[in-house]
């Protein structure tokens, strides 16, 4: 490990008059500078998705940046899993500001490929703008595993779910953002770079701009973010408010190996191979539905982009209200459970995407529908994501959550969501692209159900203390 990516030292204990008045700080403090940073990750990420259109000018085809879209979610998955074990031995407060700076640089050499290879020199632009996609995606892996060890180390596992559902809402903050700063940055800066030559205003506005905000925003993330309680004097979360989950042992602020992170808490832990694959399923209802909304409507049902466009905002936007309302639901009604609310929530799901595609040729029921799903979706996302906090000692978190998030992203998203869908599509009809996600939904239930009962058991010994 790195010097400058080692965890820092725990420190001497405050005085107990101290403590709380620290805590209580602190723990504001450490949130608000994960979610800035959070948020700072989605300023570069799926910038690529907005270019594609004004590349079209410059002699690139949709097949081909296809590919180069793909790259992105190919890497974040792996990015995700991989990295989650280096952040496990990391200093957070260095690690996330980190990876933003990296992903936000490779962004700004997205440019390169169109600037001086273009149309010209084809190929090489496309190897390029692939292999910078998949930087970008790899950089962005880096966000989520040290908001992960952050979050387990400053809250305890009865309110993490509802302190997560408010983190989780970074995501559509900075996600949110892109495309104004896409407008506004080749509007405010397209002309000192490009002069009068406006058909490459938008390469400022969709990669410079961003990536330049995305570097502050990393700036700010490390003056917030402070790795453990310890590191600052103070005691473990669980001595804190007395919440000792029942897995809880000291060994848990130890720092591990790889090896025994691997082999001894994620490998051989079968509840998280029952919540990751069920994650795949869920991603592939996420982005299947996402995705596709656009081209499902304009091309089946002939609404025009701003009809298409209107109801993929909303189901977008519902998701914030969304995932605040699960994360409640699973702390204060299910006391912790993350299992059946997933299940419920994935099962109302299915119901609206039944709706969705009984009534396609319906504005208002479409619209609704995605909201509901939007609403609806993005719960279960964040909750597979506490769940595997939950289930993984803290010292391996960042591990388990990204074996989550490997099957979600790569298997859920670039292979079930955009290439079988999207074939399914073109060869056999839209219908069976809804019967899949149905079945997506269908097995999403059943392999959550699994879990349901070693949770349940979990939370009950948990309850005893």
């Amino acid at each position: 490990m790195w010097n400058f990516l080692a965890p820092p030292a725990h420190k001497q204990e405050l005085p107990a008059e101290k403590i709380d008045s620290a805590y209580k700080s602190y723990r504001w403090q450490v949130f608000l500078g994960i979610f800035i940073g959070y948020a700072g990750f989605y300023i570069v990420r799926k910038n690529f998705s907005m270019a594609i259109p004004e590349l079209a000018q410059f002699g690139f085809e949709k097949g081909e940046l296809s590919i180069v879209l793909s790259m992105n979610a190919v890497a974040y998955a792996l990015s995700k899993f991989l990295m989650g074990s280096v952040s496990d031995r990391s200093n957070a407060r260095v690690f996330l500001p980190l990876g933003l700076v990296l992903a936000a640089v490779s962004m700004m050499f997205m440019i390169v490929p169109v600037q001086f290879f273009g149309p010209e020199q084809k190929s090489l632009a496309i190897i390029v703008m692939a292999v910078l996609n998949f930087l970008v995606g790899w950089f962005n892996g880096m966000g989520w595993p040290p908001c992960g060890r952050v979050m387990t180390h400053w809250f305890s596992v009865t309110e993490r779910g509802t302190m997560m559902s408010i983190w989780n809402c970074a995501h559509n903050v900075g996600g949110a953002l892109v495309g104004p700063m896409a407008v506004y940055g080749a509007l405010w800066f397209g002309s000192w770079f490009y002069g009068a030559d406006a058909s490459r205003y938008f390469l400022i506005g969709t990669y410079v701009f961003p990536a330049a905000v995305a570097i502050l925003v990393a700036l700010v993330a490390y003056c917030l973010i402070r790795d453990t309680p310890q590191s600052c004097g103070l005691p473990t979360i669980e001595k804190y408010r007395n919440d000792y989950p029942k897995n809880y042992s000291e060994k848990q602020e130890e720092v591990l190996t790889a090896k025994e992170i691997f082999f001894k808490h994620v490998f051989n832990n079968k509840m998280l191979w029952y919540i990751a694959i069920a994650n795949a399923f869920v991603y592939m209802v996420r982005y299947g539905c996402l995705d596709w909304a656009p081209t499902f409507l304009k091309e089946a049902q002939g609404y025009d982009i701003k009809q298409a466009g209107w109801a993929y905002f909303a189901y977008e936007f519902a998701a914030i209200p969304g995932t605040l309302v699960c994360g409640w639901l699973s702390d204060k009604i299910f006391k912790g459970g993350r299992a059946m609310t997933t299940i419920i929530f994935m099962a109302i799901v299915a119901l609206f995407i039944f709706l969705y595609w009984q009534f396609s040729d319906n504005y208002i029921v479409v619209t609704l529908s995605l909201i509901a799903i939007g609403f609806f979706i993005y719960g279960p996302v964040m909750l597979i994501g506490v769940q595997a906090l939950d289930l993984a000692p803290k010292n391996a978190a960042g591990t388990a959550a990204g074996l989550t998030g490997f099957f979600g992203y790569f298997f859920g998203t670039a292979i079930l969501a955009n290439v079988v869908l999207g074939y399914v599509a073109e060869m056999a009809g839209w219908d069976w692209t809804f019967i899949l996600l149905l079945i997506a939904c269908a097995l999403s239930i059943i392999l959550m159900s699994f879990t349901y009962k070693d949770e349940k058991a979990l939370l009950a010994e948990r309850n005893k203390k």
